[in-house]
């Protein structure tokens, strides 16, 4: 299922949150995206309604089957480009925001190509 940039941004974000805190709220995806909470809350609301997450009467949010298989990915994706980057010599932080953006327009294939090169 293919979803935008901006979906899967937010939803490798609540992945690597939900490996830091006990439970993840929206005000916790806007304070480590630095976005507003009404962005957040707006986000949040498409992400449930496409069955992305599921949200507690308490708010806590967490991946469904589907949300978790689109963010293991683009993370894989992620942690990959970034280490590979850092392994030919580009500074971390140039290396973590350049895998951000390829993470998401990069296909398969390619990715794939490139794993296998890596390893």
């Amino acid at each position: 299922m293919h979803v935008n940039e901006s979906a899967e941004n937010y939803l490798e974000t609540i992945l690597i949150l939900s490996q830091r805190l006990p439970v993840v709220r929206s005000v916790d995806i806007a304070t480590e995206l630095d976005f507003k909470k009404s962005s957040v809350s707006v986000a949040m609301k498409k992400l449930r309604e496409s069955g992305h997450i599921i949200v507690s009467p308490e708010g806590y949010i967490s991946l469904t089957q589907t949300g978790r298989e689109v963010a293991d990915c683009i993370y894989e994706r992620h942690t990959l480009l970034s280490s590979w980057l850092q392994r030919l010599g580009v500074d971390p932080k140039v290396a973590a925001e350049d895998a951000c953006r390829i993470e998401h327009v990069i296909s398969a294939e390619s990715f794939e190509a490139i794993k296998r090169h890596i390893q």
